[in-house]
């Protein structure tokens, strides 16, 4: 009988879609080094860059938090009709383009949005959207919805017992229960927040407004796309990727674990349910600060379907081949690794977290140049960094649900003779179904809505859904970018679907 269920795995496909990810992502990083233009320094505006990256980033993720900290606490304490599909939309910005989250924020906050319509008509001028506050807007509307999943789950980590044990010694629950939750949770949910700000490239290249308002990728595709300044690009890329090492170094650090003991996983009646009005004002302002938009993308998107160019459907149409490229080879990437080891799973599964998409885009230009036309692998390039970018979200879903499945099944399969395809087939795919499906419809939205690599390869020929949204909105065809936003927005979400549905279909495991 066999001892290791590992055995029955061949290391192969492992140790090839690891080098694949090292290559997109260590390999790329080290074409930019060589490239880097070391001497010429850091410029005053490259250092404008910096601060101005930084500074956004620390902004958007302290309101972020700030913001979610009572609309958690809230959902935790209140039970009403509709909580868990409001608690599901949440998660809807993390799958919504960022292009198209832009065309219903511009609807509600830009110069002809509707909250500029009532300001003026009340005699007030016009609030403008671009600039540090439009970013800073931008990554509040798509963290926030993180940043309260985050620390909801620390609410509800709390056992029941604890809040009925408070109560019955007259003891605050919030100085003995939830602050500290709160000291467990919060560090790392600002830490990875501010990450994620720390990568933005569409929000700045959308709503920056200026020179003033110019991030670190946003110069990265400036020096390459306008100025074609290699040696600046790379330097740009380095200080990108050493940021966010920096950003993921520290969240590691900071993410603790307070334990809060165990209970019953029993529903208790909270004695600390005073207020209530304040509560249900937090989830009505996130509600709507959340939801309005997208409403304002489908009702003024729907009539620009009819005036859209014939160009933006045969967009539609690479967009989608790519998600699925995308999607294909991040799971098949993904499937390997986790069966080849956990060590090197985790290891290499979340190496993509330090690398931006314009960093391994930078490098994969600068490989790329000297041979071909970068827009002739525009597409093919763009697929690999997707699929590299989305690897560490879909390792967290097909991983641990692998991992089950080798100390349930890894003996009895190899003493039957189950090894290769044949144990692959028979055994694991079945048991993962539902996790693959969900991780195949991430990766797939996420590529749908990618607007970072595509941006430094493709021409009119090569654009994407996105590439042809955010061009329109550069030539002020504002009704036809809606329509395409409303385009994008469904196939994300018809794609996510259908990917989720279908591992979830007839799966009994």
């Amino acid at each position: 009988m066999a001892q290791r269920a590992v055995s029955i795995n061949p290391r192969w496909p492992g140790a090839l879609s690891g080098a694949l990810v090292l290559m997109l992502t260590l390999g790329t990083l080290a074409a930019v080094a060589l490239r880097a233009d070391w001497q010429s320094g850091i410029q005053a505006a490259d250092w404008a860059a910096i601060r101005f990256t930084v500074v956004q980033a620390i902004v958007s993720a302290f309101v972020s938090v700030l913001c979610a900290i009572p609309v958690a606490r809230a959902l935790a304490r209140r039970r009403f009709r509709g909580r868990g599909l409001l608690i599901t939309l949440l998660g809807a910005p993390f799958l919504l383009p960022v292009v198209v989250a832009i065309v219903g924020l511009l609807a509600v906050f830009g110069r002809s949005g509707i909250l500029n319509v009532f300001i003026t008509t009340l005699g007030f001028d016009p609030i403008a959207i671009y600039g540090f506050h439009g970013v800073v807007l931008a990554h509040v509307f798509f963290n926030l919805p993180l940043a309260v999943r985050f620390i909801l789950q620390g609410w509800l980590s709390i056992p029941a017992e604890r809040f009925r044990l408070a109560a019955s010694l007259g003891m605050p629950i919030g100085r003995f229960l939830e602050i500290p939750m709160l000291r467990s949770v919060v560090p790392s949910t600002f830490l990875v927040i501010f990450l994620i700000c720390l990568t933005s490239f569409a929000v700045a290249l959308t709503l920056g407004g200026g020179p003033k308002t110019t991030t670190v990728e946003l110069a990265i595709y400036q020096a390459l796309r306008f100025d074609f300044d290699l040696g600046r690009a790379a330097l740009l890329a380095c200080i990108q990727f050493g940021l966010c090492v920096i950003a993921a170094l520290l969240a590691w650090k900071f993410t603790v674990h307070i334990g809060m003991g165990t209970g019953f996983d029993r529903t208790v009646a909270r004695w600390d349910l005073d207020r209530p009005f304040i509560d249900y004002l937090w989830i009505a302002l996130a509600a709507a600060f959340l939801l309005v938009p997208l409403g304002m993308i489908i009702v003024r998107g729907l009539p620009g379907l009819l005036v859209m160019p014939g160009t933006v459907w045969i967009a539609a149409l690479r967009s989608i081949a790519v998600a699925i490229g995308s999607a294909t080879l991040c799971c098949t990437m993904s499937v390997a690794l986790a069966l080849w080891g956990r060590k090197w799973a985790n290891i290499i599964g979340v190496l993509p977290l330090a690398a931006s998409g314009l960093v391994v885009g930078t490098g994969a230009f600068l490989i790329v140049f000297p041979f071909v036309a970068p827009s002739a692998v525009a597409l093919p390039i763009t697929v690999l960094v997707n699929a590299t970018l989305a690897l560490p979200f879909v390792m967290r879903a097909i991983g641990p649900a692998i991992a089950a499945v080798q100390d349930d099944y890894g003996q009895l399969g190899a003493s039957v003779g189950l090894s290769g395809w044949a144990w692959l087939r028979i055994v694991v795919l079945p048991r993962i179904r539902r996790p693959l499906g969900f991780g195949a419809g991430l990766s797939a939205a996420l590529s749908m809505g990618d607007l970072g690599v595509i941006t430094l390869f493709a021409g009119k020929s090569e654009e994407t859904l996105p590439l042809a949204m955010y061009r329109l909105m550069g030539a002020y065809r504002m009704d036809a970018a809606a329509g395409a936003a409303v385009l994008l927005l469904g196939l994300s979400f018809m794609i996510f679907y259908l990917c989720d549905t279908g591992g979830r279909r007839d799966a009994d495991v």
